[in-house]
């Protein structure tokens, strides 16, 4: 899900109807009323039409700005053999060494920001499982001791989120890194891995509505899971932290996933009706803060010019049936905010402290 979007509302005028012009008698009062309140549409009616404006705006706009934005060059990812515990440090250092060469490609194309970004993950210090600078980019960034850990966090991001934008995606996953750090058991060793491992869909786009981009994710979110447990062994715990749209991604992929705790937060849906429909046996959570917008997207799925819009259950309801932890007065992109309510239980989470979680 970053930052997602619900569809934009449609005010309507409530002014009272005087039919005809000069000369000609007045409604009364009453019957204006009445003549107003037929032609107010039904609530539902007004959603659609938002959201069908909605789809149209994306339709135009996004065809638009790709076309405003050439493709950036940069190197195929690097050849690795399956990762293991053992080839950690190689296939850190092999990432680093293609974002570097991504980072002179895009400087060679002209593109400082993309350059200076692939740059900055090229640093010797930083360390990614998978990277791809082309196109919007694909990048998995541990922290932490990976071969070592025994809690394990893998956050999913949503949308507008790409190597342009990833500085504000890793900040999230080092404030959750920190907080396990200080708040871990003495003797628990914890990692964090921040997945941008597939095309996330624009804020203004049609594909921010629908399931597509998430269908196409799953497959690649089941066998990363597959290949963590690869490196970490079985006996790691493992939570997958589900932000926005990252959450219809999760959703999508939670029946052959091989982890712990599934915590969804700022959740416009899931695709699915209940969790029980999610058909995992990890234990699922929901939480959304005060002041997120997401709370005013209607939680519906409608079938609209042949394909299915909207998400479902709203996550946090319960007749949704994961478990609701509290998350503060924060807004859609405060849920890893250093201090706040809302990592504070989800640090509770990753460390299976779940009776300190406090309930929303």
């Amino acid at each position: 899900m970053g930052r997602t979007t619900g569809a934009a509302g449609a005010s309507e005028s409530r002014e009272a109807y005087t039919p005809g012009g000069p000369g000609r008698a007045k409604e009364p009062p009453s019957a204006a009323r009445r003549t107003c309140e037929r032609k107010q549409p039904h609530r539902g009616n007004r959603w659609r039409r938002a959201l069908l404006a909605a789809l149209i705006t994306g339709a135009v706009v996004a065809p638009l700005s790709g076309a405003a934005r050439p493709e950036i060059p940069a190197p195929a990812p690097a050849a690795l053999a399956p990762v293991t515990a053992a080839t950690l440090d190689e296939t850190y250092e092999a990432n680093r060494a293609n974002a570097a060469e991504a980072s002179r490609m895009a400087a060679a194309h002209g593109n400082r920001e993309r350059a200076a970004a692939d740059r900055a993950m090229a640093d010797p210090s930083r360390r990614f499982l998978t990277y791809d600078g082309r196109g919007p980019g694909l990048a998995s960034e541990v922290f932490g001791d990976l071969a070592h850990a025994d809690r394990i966090a893998v956050l999913v991001p949503g949308s507008d989120t790409s190597i342009d934008t990833y500085d504000r995606f890793r900040d999230t996953a080092r404030a959750l890194y920190e907080r396990l750090t200080r708040e871990a058991p003495q003797g628990t060793s914890t990692a964090v891995v921040a997945w941008l491992g597939y095309e996330t869909p624009g804020t203004v786009s049609t594909t921010v509505t629908t399931t597509g981009r998430a269908e196409a994710a799953a497959p690649k979110l089941r066998e990363f899971i597959r290949q963590l447990r690869a490196v970490t062994g079985r006996e790691a715990h493992l939570s997958l932290l589900c932000h926005s749209y990252g959450s219809v991604v999760c959703g999508r992929a939670a029946s052959r996933l091989d982890v712990d705790d599934i915590a969804l937060v700022g959740s416009p849906g899931t695709g699915a009706g209940t969790a029980a429909a999610l058909h995992t046996r990890a234990r699922v959570w929901a939480a959304r803060g005060a002041d997120d917008w997401v709370a005013e997207v209607p939680h519906v799925r409608l079938d609209l010019l042949g394909a299915t819009v909207g998400f479902g259950t709203d996550p946090i309801s319960p007749a949704f049936g994961a478990r609701v932890f509290a998350a503060g007065d924060g807004g859609h992109s405060d849920y890893f905010k250093p201090g706040s309510t809302s990592l504070a239980n989800l640090t509770r989470i990753v460390l299976g402290e779940t009776s300190e979680v406090t309930h929303g």
